[in-house]
């Protein structure tokens, strides 16, 4: 790169003789020397934790999910999966599942697909969904807490029984989930007005939903239409 530099071509010219990005080029060339690899790192972030993990699966403690929560406290920042494979791998007499395979199931959920088992009613969900939400409330005591808590607000909202909303919101404030507490702080700042929607059948929704029709409408002219075409086609979606 220096050469075709000292010949008098452009970065942009060197990157696509070279196959490398014009600010890459300019880059190198600054230092005029081409940079050393790093080193790749060796080993994992679990293997300090290894004697650990062999030690509390020596003690009978077979829930993945409870080890992994250990190491979490002592500081592992590694993820689930990598905690499960080690272990699976690493079981003895070359069993992948021992009797009690319930507990070494990972739990195969993203965070949006958690919320959506968490919120939906129990008994529309599918057979597979409501495994999966066994499994997550048998993950960790505050899982199962923040799933009672999400279920009860929910019911509120069905039911339109904003009278019990002082009652959850004392619950909120002795449990240990700050996400939930977070939330309950927002409810606070306005609570009369959230008791109103959780108790009254009147609502916005018909509005909301006309706005949303005019927009639509409006945002198909493309900034182009004036007034009297934007009204027009307002009346005649009506």
């Amino acid at each position: 790169m220096i050469t075709l530099r000292k010949q008098g071509l452009s970065y942009q010219a060197i990157a696509s003789r070279v196959g490398m990005g014009a600010s890459t080029v300019q880059s190198w060339l600054a230092v005029e020397t081409f940079p050393e690899r790093k080193p790749r790192e060796q080993g994992n972030k679990l293997d300090r934790y290894l004697p650990y993990v062999v030690e509390r699966w020596a003690q009978g403690c077979h829930n993945i999910a409870q080890i992994y929560q250990e190491l979490l406290a002592r500081g592992y920042k590694g993820s689930y999966a990598s905690v499960y494979g080690n272990i699976v791998r690493s079981l003895p007499a070359g069993r992948k599942f021992p009797s009690d395979n319930d507990a070494l199931r990972p739990v195969p959920v993203l965070s949006r697909q958690g919320a959506f088992l968490f919120l939906r009613r129990a008994e529309k969900l599918e057979a597979s969904e409501q495994e999966t939400l066994v499994m997550l409330r048998q993950s960790h005591p505050e899982v199962n807490l923040a799933y009672d808590l999400v279920q009860q607000f929910a019911q509120m909202l069905r039911t339109r029984t904003g009278g019990l909303l002082d009652a959850w919101l004392a619950q909120v404030e002795q449990s240990n989930l700050p996400e939930l507490q977070s939330f309950a702080v927002g409810i606070e700042k306005d609570k009369d007005a959230v008791r109103a929607g959780l108790t009254w059948w009147i609502n916005n929704g018909m509005v909301e939903g006309h706005v949303t029709k005019l927009k639509l409408i409006k945002r198909q002219g493309y900034g182009r239409a004036g007034f009297p075409l934007l009204r027009k086609r307002v009346l005649h979606a009506l």
